[in-house]
Formats: C-alpha cells, structure tokens, sequence
C-alpha cells in the first residue's frame, strides 16, 4: 500500500509532555520576569474547596497588589476564590528552606494586639491567616504561632488553573526537584 503514514513517525506521549513542560516552563518565566507574577501548584487541602491539590495559581508580588483582608473585605465587599478578602501565599516563619503556605489573610493585627479572641498578643504586627478548609485562625490550631510578617508573603492569589500544577510536579519530579 503506496503512502501510508509510518506508525513510528508519530509523536509519542513524552514528545507531548515534554512539548507541554516547555511551554509551562517559558510561560513561568516570562510572567515573572515582565508582570511579576509567579506560578504555584497547590500541595494540600487546606484550601478546599476555592482551591485543589493539584490547582496552579498565579500569584502577584504584594507591592503590585496590596492584601485585602477577610474583614476588610466583609466591609468593602471585595471577594476572591470564592470567600471575602485575598488569598495569599507565604513563608512560615520568613523561612526560604520550607514549602509556602497559602491561605486567606483574615485580619491585621498590630504588636500587642490579642491574635484571636482571648488569645495571646502578637509579638508583633501581621496577618492572621487561615485555610478555607480550616475552623479556625492558623495560629488558634498552632499551625503558626505569630502573626504572619508583610515580608513574609511571596504574593496574592490572583488566577487558578485547574489540574495545571500536576505538570508542576512532574516536570519536578523528572528533574529531581
């Protein structure tokens, strides 16, 4: 039979992961370096259901965008993912070594300040924050014992792509990240 596609000549499911890591790859970059924004997958279920493991999210450096809060929002209005104020993504303690945590930045408290209702007072100013899929503030469930710094916060949750951070941690686990 004259002119039949060689089955071989096909590209196979790599050729089309490796294409789709690539493009991921170079979107990540660009958008980081031109708009500012950065790409997280999400890693636990802390914030079911306005986000799943699995979900990529974009996220925007804090002097681009500010932090509404949980109970700011309740006065002004202003929801994202789902739930009143900004969803944001830190480090634990400013520490670089861990995995960010992201979750919705409830209120501000200054130093002094009870963190929660009779609670201790905050070691200094921050952002009491919380999982959607969680009762209570973070540092009521000792998840973190202080208010959460302004420089601690990497960015503010901006966009979801469902599923898309599964890539995320292949391309990781292929490069032994």
């Amino acid at each position: 039979m004259p002119n039949q596609p060689d089955k071989s000549d096909k590209p196979g499911l790599l050729h089309y992961i490796v294409v789709v890591a690539a493009a991921v790859f170079l979107f990540a970059s660009l958008s980081h370096f031109l708009l500012g924004v950065s790409m997280w997958a999400i890693e636990s279920g802390s914030m079911d259901p306005n986000m799943r493991v699995g979900d990529l999210v974009l996220t925007r450096g804090v002097p681009r965008t500010g932090i509404v809060t949980y109970q700011d929002g309740a006065i002004s209005g202003y929801e994202s993912f789902g739930e009143l104020g900004d969803v944001v993504l830190y480090r634990k303690y400013g520490h670089n070594g861990e995995t960010p945590i992201i979750h919705r930045a409830m209120y501000y408290v200054e130093a002094g300040e009870p963190m929660w209702e009779r609670g201790p007072p905050a070691p200094h100013a921050g952002y009491i924050t919380r999982g959607d899929n969680n009762a209570y503030s973070d540092q009521y469930c000792k998840i973190c014992r202080e208010p959460v710094r302004e420089e601690w916060v990497i960015g503010v949750a901006r966009f979801r792509v469902p599923y898309a951070g599964y890539v995320r941690f292949v391309c990781l686990r292929i490069l032994g990240g």
